[in-house]
């Protein structure tokens, strides 16, 4: 086994109040003063970062997600435990952090590389490719009080990824920056990661998670509360942030060797899935174009004074490639009783590209599962798509073009 990029051991995190300054600096110094408040946000989270792994850190506002990296960094000290680090770290922490508003975004790259532990002679080599990286124009020579958040982003980021580092820790920061430059960005981190650079990443942007990391760790309460593949995290995220009292979350393994997340009150369920050729034929395996037929049956189980049924088809990473429910298509039921049953037939053309998916159902009120989850269930149905007999083509979605040619 490599030696790890980051050992995390019992780390934890109490931010304490004293009566008076005195009282906390003597603290520090050893003497027994008890605090007037203490305040938790970390409690014994242990994890270990290999080379070339990515770890994407999520969980709801005020888990602790932003507060493990800025102790990780070296910004905040811990109250418990331990880390190392080996090799370079580059972080991009809360926007703007660690710039000087008065100094220009050069300088300011020349403070901050410095704080990096490059010299001044490095700086200037690195220069001409932040400057062109960050893509700013004339405001590279301005002051930072002036950019907006995308332009503080952009700087940011660039001098932090000027070299690669062993360990690249990403906060929210990217989440403000334009689409244009997080499409840039993302790509610069694929690339370090090719190269073997390891990835810290807080990120609520599930789609980033899934497609760059190799494992994600949930946070609640400053506690680790599941460290695993990034669907079946993500997943377990999803059920978590709809939770309610009378609610649970499940998970079993699924036929598939996948990790199943179920969540709801259980009010209702779905009893049957199935997916069905023109020709009403039961089928796991579909070819591009075809159309098919999704059939979800459903029971009522207590009094429901409204009931959405949704639908989302997940490619194989878990990330979403459409969905919709009987909201959006004006056709929600009304008045359920105990007992009641009904069958949903959804007919589409399956217009995506080779490859394996699931089916997710949701059993709701409106238009999410965030007021009452009934049912959610993860990887209720599995099938594949299979190119039989159209042109080759490359990505997830089957849009055939008409291709006209004139000669000049």
């Amino acid at each position: 086994m490599s030696t790890p990029i980051l050992q995390v051991s019992h780390l934890g995190k109490c931010f304490r109040s004293y009566a008076g300054e005195w009282r906390r600096i003597l603290s520090w110094l050893g003497l027994p003063l008890k605090p007037v408040s203490e305040h938790s946000v970390l409690n014994n989270i242990s994890f270990t970062i290999h080379p070339g792994e990515a770890i994407g850190i999520v969980g709801q506002n005020g888990a602790g997600k932003s507060t493990l990296l800025k102790l990780i960094t070296g910004t905040l000290l811990p109250t418990t435990g331990s880390y190392t680090l080996s090799g370079r770290v580059s972080a991009i922490l809360e926007l703007g952090m660690g710039f000087n508003p008065e100094l220009t975004g050069r300088q300011n790259v020349y403070h901050s590389a410095g704080l990096m532990g490059f010299h001044r002679h490095e700086v200037d080599q690195m220069m001409p490719g932040i400057e062109a990286f960050a893509e700013i124009g004339d405001y590279f020579d301005q002051p930072v009080r002036i950019y907006s958040s995308g332009m503080q982003v952009r700087v940011a980021f660039s001098v932090a990824t000027a070299y690669r580092p062993e360990l690249l820790i990403v906060d929210e920061a990217l989440s403000v920056g334009d689409t244009y430059f997080q499409h840039k960005s993302f790509d610069r981190i694929r690339e370090f990661q090719q190269q073997g650079t390891s990835l810290l990443i807080v990120s609520h942007d599930k789609a980033a998670v899934q497609t760059l990391c190799s494992r994600a760790i949930l946070l609640d309460q400053g506690s680790i509360i599941k460290d695993g593949a990034p669907e079946e995290v993500m997943d377990y995220y999803n059920a978590l942030i709809a939770e309610r009292e009378n609610q649970s979350v499940q998970q079993v393994l699924h036929e598939s060797g996948k990790v199943q997340t179920i969540s709801g009150t259980g009010q209702a369920s779905v009893t049957g899935i199935g997916m069905y050729n023109s020709s009403g034929n039961p089928v796991e395996v579909v070819n591009v174009g075809d159309d098919v037929v999704l059939k979800i049956s459903v029971t009522v189980n207590t009094f429901i004074p409204r009931l959405v049924l949704g639908y989302m088809i997940k490619d194989r990473l878990g990330q979403p490639v459409f969905g919709t429910n009987t909201h959006h298509t004006n056709q929600p039921l009304s008045g359920l009783a105990p007992g009641d049953s009904f069958h949903f037939y959804i007919t589409f053309p399956m217009r995506i590209g080779p490859g394996t998916y699931s089916i997710a159902t949701a059993l709701v009120d409106a238009d999410t599962h965030l007021t009452n989850n009934y049912e959610w269930k993860d990887l209720a149905f599995i099938f594949s798509v299979s190119n039989f007999d159209k042109t080759n083509f490359i990505g997830s979605a089957w849009i055939p073009p008409q291709i006209e040619i004139k000669k000049l």
